[in-house]
C-alpha cells in the first residue's frame, strides 16, 4: 500500500467507571485541559495545551460493569498502558502519586529506566526514561 491516511489527530481512549473523574485524573498529572460535550456525556477528552490539531489525546470513556485490568498477571489482562517519558523519574513519581496515581507493587525494571504506576481506575502507565 503507497498511500497512508491523514489523521489530525490521534487518540487513546481508556475505558473507566466515571470518565470525568478519570479524565481530571490525566489533565493533573500532564498539565493538560479536560474538553467534555454535552453530546456526548460518557467521553471526555484530555488535550494537551494548545489546539490540539495534529496532536496526541486521551479519551475517558464511560462504561457499564467496568473491571479494572489484572496486572502482570489475572483473569482481565492488560489491554493497553501508556507510557510518559519524563527527564527525570524521580522528580515525577512523586508528582504522579500526588495528581492520584499509586505505585504498582510489581516493578520489572531492572535498570530503573521505567516505574509502573496505576491511574485511579488501574490502568497501569508508565514513567519513563531514555
Amino acid at each position: 500500500m503507497s498511500a497512508s491516511i491523514q489523521a489530525k489527530r490521534s487518540v487513546i481512549a481508556l475505558d473507566c467507571p466515571d470518565a470525568e473523574a478519570l479524565a481530571d485524573f490525566y489533565a493533573r498529572l500532564l498539565g493538560w485541559r479536560v474538553h467534555s460535550s454535552g453530546d456526548y456525556p460518557d467521553w471526555v477528552d484530555v488535550l494537551p495545551p494548545g489546539d490540539g490539531d495534529g496532536a496526541m489525546a486521551i479519551a475517558c470513556q464511560q462504561i457499564e460493569n467496568y473491571r479494572a485490568p489484572d496486572w502482570p498477571e489475572g483473569p482481565v489482562p492488560q489491554q493497553e498502558h501508556l507510557d510518559f517519558y519524563v527527564d527525570s523519574i524521580a522528580d515525577a513519581a512523586p508528582l504522579a502519586e500526588a495528581a492520584g496515581a499509586t505505585r504498582h507493587p510489581h516493578q520489572p525494571s531492572e535498570d530503573g529506566m521505567f516505574m509502573v504506576f496505576l491511574d485511579p481506575v488501574g490502568h497501569p502507565f508508565c514513567l519513563c526514561q531514555e
